[in-house]
Formats: structure tokens, C-alpha cells, sequence
């Protein structure tokens, strides 16, 4: 029952107060991590003696090997996730000394962080209320603001399709899978996955800079969302059942246009949020002036406008609450 109370209770406050600024938040606190842990990572991979054991000794140009900086990649998702698994496990097990009540209530406020259904809504929102008031360069810069693609020359299909994108792949990274977590392991196993996520949001990009020292991030949080992100394809459906909306077409799409997504999970919400609102998503972007031509999911069915971001936000209002109370009725059933 107390599992079940402190889950609902986080999906509350994220509801609630969101991430005030005002506030510490533990995301800030593994950001700064990352950028100071990288610097040693790197000097480690670039060692010569390291170079020898794994193999791959450093450039001409005395840059860390390929191989050295694959292996001291490793090393970034344990560091990190295993210290916020034993920082917020500790600092529970000394509340819970105190007063087993102030363990909870922290436990509480620490999955709530680890959540962020209201910002998402409010991100989502801020860029249809500009489309709805004819405010398209404030509408692309507010974009800009959530996405890593080019958005100066966006019409407003593409805003829409940019913001309907972020928002269903979000259903997953920001609130069911650090809930499904929760359940599972508390707000310790809650945290190590929001180290996870946020490691694969800095380094886990397959660039120059990144390509081998942020695989192992980026392999981590893929295997963190697998499970999560197969099921948001049956809440979406879910909640599209109880919004009115279509409700067998988006399992229809995920099954069809899923593994099309370069993604291994990010196509199933798009996917699924495509299906219940009869759009496509996926198609051509630029970043930084280079173009991505990603895989169409969805039957164009409506042309993309404003409003259906104000329904993809509807969605993951409605998925996100019917997954936590499944999740709570689960707790309560296993513990």
C-alpha cells in the first residue's frame, strides 16, 4: 500500500509543481557530473600503458583510440547510475532512522523529479498557443528550445510535426518508463534510470565527439526503454479509447511503422500517437544545416496543425494517469 501511495503521490506533485527552478533538481546535479567525469575518461583512454592492455594505443596525434574510449565508456553508466542508485538509497535508509513518514514523503518528492509530465505539457502547449496566435518565429524558437533539429525555416506543419514528435517520445523517456522503474526499485532505481536517460541526452550521440565514448550510454538507455517503451504503444491505445479518439488504428501503425523508426523504441509512442490522430510523423530534417530523412509512420489522414499537439498532450495527460494507477494497483498486488 505505502509502494502504491508514494507513486501516486510523485505523479501528483510532477502534476502539481512540475520542476520549479527555485528547487534543486537532481538532473543539474548528474549534468555537472557528466561534464567533469568525461575530462578524466578521456586522459584515461589516452594513457599509453591503457592503450597497451586494450589494444589500442593512442593516435599520432596523441588523441585516446577507438577501442580505449569504447572501454572507458563503460565506465560513464555505472559511475553514474550506480552512484545515484547508492546516493539516494543512503540518504532514504538515514530518513528512514528518523521517521519511517519522512523517508516516504522524500521518496515521493525524489520520483517526482525523476518525472516530467507537466513540463512536457507545458512545452507542448507553449508552442500551439503561438500557432494559434499567428506567432510562427516565436512558435520555431520555442521548438528550438526542446528539439536538436534546425527549426528557423519551419512552416506550421512542421512546428506541429516537430512538437507532436518530442512530446510522444517524451510519454516514455520522462514519465512511464522512470515510473515503471519506481515501481520496481523505488526512487533509487527511479534515479539510476534518470542518470541513464540523461547520459544518453549529453554523450550518446554518434558523432565525432561522442561515437565511442557515449555508445555504452546509448546502449544502456535503449535497453532501460525497451520495456517501457513497448508498452506506451498499449496505454496510448488505451487512453485514445477513452478520449473518443480511434483506439485500434494505433496499434495497427506501431505493428506496421515501429521498427521503422532508426529508434529502437522511440517508434512505438510516435508511432502510436500517429495512428490515434490519423497523421504521419517522420519525414525530412536538417541539423545543423545537414539533412536527416527519417522513416514515415503513420497514414496522412489530417494534415498536421496546431491542434494536434493540444491532442498529443491530451494523450499523455490520459496515458501517463491510466499508467501510474495500473502501476499503483500493481504495488499494491505485489507488496
Amino acid at each position: 500500500m505505502i509502494v502504491a501511495a508514494i507513486l501516486l503521490g510523485a505523479y501528483v506533485i510532477d502534476l502539481a509543481i512540475g520542476d520549479p527552478r527555485s528547487l534543486p533538481h537532481p538532473v543539474v546535479g548528474m549534468g555537472h557530473a557528466i561534464r567533469k567525469l568525461e575530462k578524466p575518461l578521456r586522459g584515461l583512454a589516452g594513457r599509453q600503458w591503457f592503450g597497451k592492455i586494450t589494444g589500442s594505443s593512442p593516435t599520432e596525434d596523441a588523441e585516446p583510440g577507438d577501442r580505449a574510449l569504447k572501454i572507458v565508456g563503460i565506465a560513464f553508466p555505472f559511475l553514474l547510475a550506480g552512484g545515484s542508485f547508492a546516493i539516494v538509497w543512503l540518504l532514504l535508509y538515514m530518513l528512514a532512522r528518523i521517521h519511517p513518514w519522512l523517508a516516504y514523503a522524500i521518496e515521493a518528492w525524489l520520483i517526482a523529479t525523476t518525472i516530467a509530465t507537466k513540463g512536457l505539457a507545458d512545452a507542448g502547449m507553449d508552442i500551439y498557443r503561438l500557432l494559434k496566435q499567428g506567432d510562427l518565429p516565436k512558435a520555431r524558437y520555442s521548438l528550438s528550445m526542446i528539439v536538436g533539429r534546425d527549426t528557423d525555416k519551419l512552416n506550421e506543419g512542421e512546428v506541429t510535426r516537430g512538437a507532436v514528435e518530442t512530446v510522444a517520445e517524451n510519454i516514455v523517456d520522462a514519465i512511464l518508463s522512470p515510473l515503471f522503474f519506481a515501481l520496481i526499485g523505488g526512487a533509487p532505481l527511479a534515479m539510476a534510470y534518470r542518470a541513464v536517460n540523461t547520459l544518453d541526452s549529453m554523450v550518446g550521440y554518434k558523432n565525432e565527439k561522442y561515437l565511442h565514448l557515449g555508445w555504452a550510454s546509448a546502449r544502456f538507455d535503449d535497453v532501460a526503454n525497451w520495456v517501457p517503451a513497448r508498452l506506451s504503444a498499449l496505454f496510448i491505445a488505451i487512453a485514445s479509447f477513452a478520449l473518443r479518439l480511434p483506439f485500434k488504428r494505433p496499434i495497427r501503425t506501431v505493428a506496421r511503422y515501429a521498427k521503422l523508426h532508426p529508434s529502437p523504441n522511440s517508434g512505438f509512442p510516435e508511432s502510436a500517437v500517429a495512428g490515434s490522430l490519423g497523421i504521419q510523423l517522420g519525414g525530412i530534417n536538417y541539423y545543423k544545416g545537414v539533412i536527416s530523412d527519417r522513416a514515415r509512420m503513420g497514414e496522412p489522414l489530417n494534415p498536421l496543425e496546431a491542434e494536434h499537439i493540444r491532442l498529443t498532450v491530451k494523450l499523455m495527460y490520459a496515458c501517463s494517469a491510466i499508467f501510474v494507477v495500473v502501476l499503483a494497483i500493481a504495488a499494491i498486488i505485489i507488496w
